[in-house]
């Protein structure tokens, strides 16, 4: 199937690598007019220049989403750019892998605003857009991590646990206002994000090898796979899905 975003303006947090960067050139793929947003200057684009080639159109837009002013300078250039926002893809986030007590309130605090804040800030700059066109569509990267708890990630699951719950909230608040708004909640991922986390583990003796990843989700998830699914999430396909989770994680939290 082809098309399922078209003529759709979608804005991607962290949407220069990784998960975010398969899904900026799905979307695009897919007809949509994408705003790669992220930290990464030069990744981001990159990334857009990519989709660019292949003919598809896309901007990237910098901002650290984790600081209200900049994410609020980066959504004014795409609606600058396009006059309105259709589907917004809230992924940027990253992760901290140390035991509970070894983690500084400062660690705490930064990972609560890459990860929880940025949802709130993005989502906060990009809802009255949607509301104003009465029609809108979000999808928030939760994890696995937001109900199955894992040692030495105390924080990250805290994060990912108000991720998951958020998207909920959302889509309670907006759905008679035409808002759509669930989450993907991946397994472990082959990303340099994930490939980190899962060396971070390993360091702390945690068994993560090929073989405990087959018992638990049958093998490694593959970014294109999670982008896959918020495209589903993303599109009109899914226009009676709203609040929902959806894992990506080929079994593990139903074991």
């Amino acid at each position: 199937m082809a098309d399922r975003l078209k003529d759709k303006i979608a804005v991607i947090s962290g949407g220069a690598t990784g998960v975010g960067g398969a899904a900026s050139a799905l979307f695009a793929r897919e007809g949509a007019r994408v705003a790669v947003l992220d930290i990464q200057a030069a990744a981001a684009e990159a990334t857009a220049q990519g989709i660019r080639e292949a003919g598809g159109e896309a901007i990237a837009v910098v901002a650290d989403v984790s600081v209200a002013a900049q994410v609020q300078a980066a959504i004014a250039v795409v609606l600058a750019r396009w006059g309105r926002i259709d589907v917004l893809f809230n992924h940027a986030g990253s992760l901290i892998v140390k035991p509970f007590l070894d983690t500084t309130e400062d660690e705490w605090d930064r990972l609560m605003a890459v990860n929880v804040k940025s949802m709130y800030l993005v989502t906060r700059a990009v809802l009255p857009a949607m509301l104003a066109q009465g029609k809108g569509a979000i999808v928030c990267t939760s994890s696995i991590s937001a109900v199955a708890g894992t040692p030495m990630e105390v924080l990250y699951d805290t994060t990912k646990g108000a991720c998951h719950m958020f998207a909920r909230a959302i889509a309670v608040e907006y759905r008679d206002r035409g808002i759509r708004c669930n989450a993907v909640c991946p397994g472990f991922i082959r990303t340099p994000h994930g490939l980190r986390e899962l060396e971070a583990l390993r360091q702390f003796g945690v068994d993560v090898s090929d073989a405990a990843l087959a018992v638990a989700q049958g093998r490694i998830c593959e970014p294109e796979e999670v982008a896959a699914a918020a495209l589903f999430l993303a599109s009109d396909e899914a226009s009676f899905v709203n609040g929902t989770h959806l894992f990506v994680d080929n079994g593990f939290t139903a074991v």
